[in-house]
């Protein structure tokens, strides 16, 4: 049993390491060469964006101390993790020292990027290394899923299975036991795709712009792509991990990984990325403000940037399936094709030839890539979209070893077979992705082009969101409905959710649009009252109805939320009722919902509502987003007796066991609020007055005070003469009416416009 952790080292990855185990609510002990030099450390954690701290508060789950002072603390430690310099005679000389301190059996491991495990632990005692592993996180380790475990021939395979299975469970990371080679799996194969198109860009064919377009979204692929990644992760440690593998691979692979004189010049000049404030990018000050300027790599000097003009990425645009995208560019006979032909091809190539030695399996390998670097589709899933007779046809240069497939590809030639998996990468435990192999079973009950209901087994039938960013329209709202019927008639429970990064961005927002625009307020009150309905119908289910918030989790899809019987949500759950950024108020009950839990359990009935609605409306008009589940808990939009998933694959699993379990306990609906306490007049006139200072401190414009106003008297339960309670549909009605007379206001169909336009919020 893992209970407590200790971390040594309180450098970049040691201070995250140790604030993501505080997330998982493990009490961690971050030590460094002194206290002073861990509290630093600490501190640096605690002011990075984005925060590798779920909540402020969990810091204090992480306590610092010195190696010299503190180091008989590790005595205590059921997991002692190094994460020192990444130099192989001080890691050495380190865990020499815990050895004499460390309980037996005490689970060991090294953060090592690339330094071999059993090295680093020879010389000790045949008990430690049974003990002993490599654990290598990836930055930042809040965020990045990929944690490649690697064993030597000493350790014990139980200890591997403890530190996988905490890792997955407890950890929410996507675990791969790689083998004991050189920079393992994801950087050995990342940076040799990275040094590809390095020596690309110095041909002068295409300009980093040219590149970071095609190597992004476009290749399913982080919106970072090549460049921007490598300033964020900094040059210098491309350039460690370069000399790292210079040095342990034979001469005729290392010499794949020589940096290219763009690089070593770099370096030289200090110009490492994002820490350094230049690198491929620099960014300038400006009167305005700042821009962003892109290195001219024939002149080293910074220039504007400049669009790429590509035409083949705008033709791919309407492909939504990546396999399919990136076939067609891999194979366009134009730049963009030559350009992956040349490099994603090869490291295609590469992938294959070197699976074997560093991975147990192709699947470990694609993995690896999807987590740790954000890629929507590993090689070997790249390989069976492209075709691979049609991979080695494209990339024959008719030269060694280009002429010569590698012996995994030649064996599936022999085979005759053109595709590594009949399927896709199947999931990673029979726990993971349950939706997905639910439907790849044929369990699919009914589908429209929003959502699907999908029998999950056991009677748990859930619904699925499938639109683009799972925006909520009337497909999505009669697949709602047509679930909670479905549950109650022929299962027993209900759970909402889907396996996409993001739960949903939230109401369809063009469709209003332009029903707002041809004045049809009929229909746009059927709109609203539809929404009202669902989220209703979602609450009082016969059935108990959990739902699964994951990622983008906002206005309408944030609503759907509140109205479940329970949610088990992803950790990492970015919730918020953000409708005021374009102008409008939570109309599918998010605001009736809020306000009602706020009231809740009133110690007393004459109590002052004005502070309970002033934390609603700062919620609300603010638009707060949580940070994470655990934030979200803090903000109020979960309650104590929601659930939370640290692995995301993991989520639809869980929500299953809960909705069963809530079965077992002999659910039944809840009775409707009838008697909710609002506070009139009194309610209402604080908090215009909070408007109305705001609004003349300069702080906000006058149609956020519009808006302010009309968000306060749904919270005052209407213009009432003095407290009293009131039923939801009352505060349905309120805000139904609100919506409509804000879509009718020519400011919020402006502010509308423009997110749809730009992604982002106006305020006018």
């Amino acid at each position: 049993m893992i209970r407590s952790v200790a971390v040594l080292g309180a450098g970049t990855m040691g201070a995250q390491i140790a604030a993501h185990f505080a997330n998982a609510g493990v009490p961690a002990l971050l030590l460094d060469l002194t206290q002073d030099i861990a509290r630093e450390g600490l501190k640096r954690a605690r002011g990075l964006k984005p925060d590798p701290f779920f909540t402020p508060d969990t810091a204090a789950l992480v306590s610092t101390g010195g190696f010299d002072t503190d180091l008989a603390r590790l005595e205590g430690a059921d997991w002692i993790l190094e994460a020192v310099v990444e130099q192989l005679d001080i890691k050495r000389a380190l865990i020499e020292r815990v050895e004499t301190v460390c309980r037996p059996g005490t689970i060991v491991t090294s953060n090592t990027s690339g330094i071999p495990i059993a090295v680093i632990a020879s010389g000790r005692s045949a008990e430690f290394r049974r003990h002993w592993l490599g654990t290598h996180f990836f930055n930042p380790p809040r965020y990045l899923q990929l944690l490649e475990v690697i064993p030597t021939a000493d350790t014990d395979p139980a200890v591997v299975a403890q530190v996988s299975q905490f890792a997955d469970r407890r950890l929410g990371k996507g675990v791969v036991v790689a083998k004991d080679t050189p920079n393992f799996i994801a950087n050995r194969i990342g940076l040799y795709g990275v040094i590809s198109v390095i020596k690309t860009l110095e041909a002068g064919t295409l300009t980093i712009e040219d590149i970071d377009a095609i190597t992004g979204p476009a290749l399913g692929r982080p919106k970072s792509a090549t460049f921007r990644t490598m300033d964020i992760a900094g040059l210098d440690v491309l350039g460690h991990v370069a000399r790292n593998l210079l040095t342990q691979l034979p001469a005729d692979e290392a010499q794949q990984f020589a940096l290219p004189p763009l690089v070593r010049t770099l370096i030289e000049k200090g110009w490492v990325g994002e820490k350094s404030g230049q690198g491929f990018y620099k960014r300038q000050k400006t009167a305005d403000g700042s821009e962003i300027l892109t290195l001219d790599a024939v002149t080293l000097t910074y220039r504007a940037r400049q669009s790429p003009r590509l035409p083949s990425l705008e033709s791919v645009r309407s492909i939504d399936d990546p396999a399919e995208r990136t076939k067609t560019l891999f194979l366009g006979q134009d730049l963009v094709g030559a350009f992956l032909r040349s490099t994603l091809g090869a490291l295609l190539l590469y992938a294959a030839r070197v699976a074997p030695d560093i991975a147990h399996s192709i699947d470990d390998v694609d993995r690896a890539m999807r987590w740790g670097f954000g890629w929507e589709l590993g090689p070997f899933e790249i390989w069976d979209a492209i075709g691979v007779r049609e991979v080695l046809a494209a990339t024959n240069t008719g030269e060694p070893p280009a002429d010569q497939p590698p012996p995994i590809v030649a064996d599936l030639l022999r085979a005759g077979r053109n595709r590594f998996r009949d399927g896709s990468l199947p999931a990673a435990g029979p726990d993971r992705q349950l939706l997905g192999r639910a439907k790849a079973s044929g369990r699919i009950v009914r589908t429209n082009p929003g959502a699907s209901l999908v029998d999950l087994g056991d009677g748990v039938l859930a619904v699925e969101f499938h639109s683009k960013l799972n925006t909520i329209g009337g497909d999505t709202l009669q697949m709602l409905h047509a679930g909670v019927r479905e549950a109650a008639s022929n299962f027993s429970a209900l759970v909402v959710g889907n396996d996409a990064p993001n739960f949903s961005a939230g109401a369809n927002l063009m469709l209003l649009l332009l029903e707002a625009q041809e004045g049809n307020w009929d229909d746009i009150d059927l709109m609203v009252r539809s929404f009202q309905g669902t989220t209703q119908a979602l609450r009082y289910a016969d059935v108990p109805v959990i739902v699964c918030p994951a990622g983008l989790t906002l206005g309408g899809g944030c609503e759907i939320a509140l109205h479940g019987d329970r949610v088990q949500a992803a950790a990492e759950s970015y919730m918020g009722l953000v409708e005021v950024g374009v102008g409008l108020i939570p109309a599918g009950g998010g605001t009736k919902e809020m306000l009602a839990r706020s009231v809740e359990g009133l110690p007393d009935p004459r109590a002052d509502l004005l502070p309970r609605a002033q934390r609603v409306f700062e919620t609300i008009g603010f638009g707060r987003v949580s940070t994470s589940a655990a934030d979200g808990l803090r903000i109020g939009y979960l309650r104590p007796l929601d659930a939370m998933t640290m692995n995301r694959e993991r989520v639809m699993a869980d929500a299953k066991a809960l909705a069963l379990e809530r079965v077992r306990e002999g659910y039944r609906p809840p009775l409707p609020r009838a008697a909710i306490p609002v506070g009139g007049d009194a309610v209402l006139a604080g908090l215009k007055l909070g408007v109305h200072l705001a609004w003349r401190a300069g702080r906000i414009t006058d149609h956020d005070a519009l808006i302010g106003r009309t968000l306060a008297g749904i919270l005052a339960g209407g213009s009432l003469p003095h407290p009293t309670t009131v039923s939801e549909q009352c505060l349905l009605d309120l805000e139904r009416e609100a919506f409509l007379k804000l879509c009718g206001e020519r400011k919020t169909l402006e502010r509308i416009q423009y997110t749809l336009k730009t992604g982002k919020t106006l305020r006018n």
